[in-house]
């Protein structure tokens, strides 16, 4: 199916689109575009006769969050991979499940496999990216993709299902970075830096996809209770990371601010 555009994006976001309008724009009939559409991740439903984004009926606490950390031999899906991912789901403020899995890779730059602790011996034994990839999809459902840097981790595993004959991803995203830089004041908003300074996961090993999510979980946790009381459904809290006000950064010294907001 084509992917629908901005303007209609939007307009599912928040007041929907009359049900025969909708409905005519579909290449197949309703019930199988909407069963392609959940495949890829978007979860529509029908509220007062007007097709809406899930998220935007459903409220914060009843939407199923799955966060998302991956490392990657590089930064360019269309020449590196991923080489682990995990992931944690999280509803109501409660973690319900995860998942993990290293990548089969021959390649990983020695500075990488530094960083990660990741070596190639390891992904030499590891499943493929084709495998690893049909079972995340399956995980990931039509949860909201959550991410700290969302965009960069959204991006490359949406490249990875296309690589190995999977449509790419539509799932909802959230970026804890936005979220985090509207609700918590921070000299930084790095996330060994947040975790250092707020406490939030004392297990942590940084650059290591589980762990990175779990921590990310914890942080979205955190924010989650210093949103406005006014937000309601989850379009309304991917609207206000967007959109909100960022709060005042304290001034860091100018060789601090070499750390990426990534970290």
């Amino acid at each position: 199916m084509k992917d629908f555009d901005p303007k209609t994006i939007n307009r599912l976001s928040k007041n929907g689109i009359l049900k025969e309008e909708f409905e005519s724009s579909l290449p197949y009939p309703p019930e199988l575009s909407l069963e392609l559409l959940a495949a890829r991740g978007m979860n529509l439903v029908l509220s007062n006769n007007h097709y809406r984004f899930a998220t935007a009926v459903s409220s914060v606490d009843d939407t199923l969050f799955c966060i998302v950390d991956i490392e990657t031999n590089g930064s360019k899906p269309s020449h590196h991979q991923i080489i682990e991912i995990g992931a944690v789901k999280l509803q109501n403020g409660h973690i319900i499940d995860t998942y993990e899995s290293l990548v089969y890779c021959t390649e990983i730059p020695s500075l990488i496999q530094g960083i990660t602790g990741i070596s190639v011996e390891q992904t030499l034994h590891a499943r493929p990216l084709k495998q690893v990839m049909q079972e995340f999809r399956l995980f990931l459902g039509d949860a909201v993709f959550v991410g700290h840097a969302a965009k960069f981790d959204y991006t490359f595993v949406s490249a990875m299902m296309e690589r190995v004959g999977l449509d790419k991803l539509l799932n909802r995203s959230l970026c804890t970075i936005d979220l985090a830089e509207r609700t918590i004041e921070s000299e930084r908003y790095g996330l060994a830096y947040l975790n250092d300074q707020l406490e939030l996961y004392k297990d942590a090993t940084h650059h290591r996809a589980l762990s990175d999510a779990m921590t990310t979980a914890k942080l979205l946790k955190r924010t989650l209770v210093l949103i406005p009381k006014n937000i309601k459904n989850t379009e309304e809290l991917i609207a206000f990371s967007k959109e909100a006000k960022r709060l005042k950064r304290s001034k860091v010294k100018k060789e601090e601010c070499t750390e990426t907001e990534e970290e």
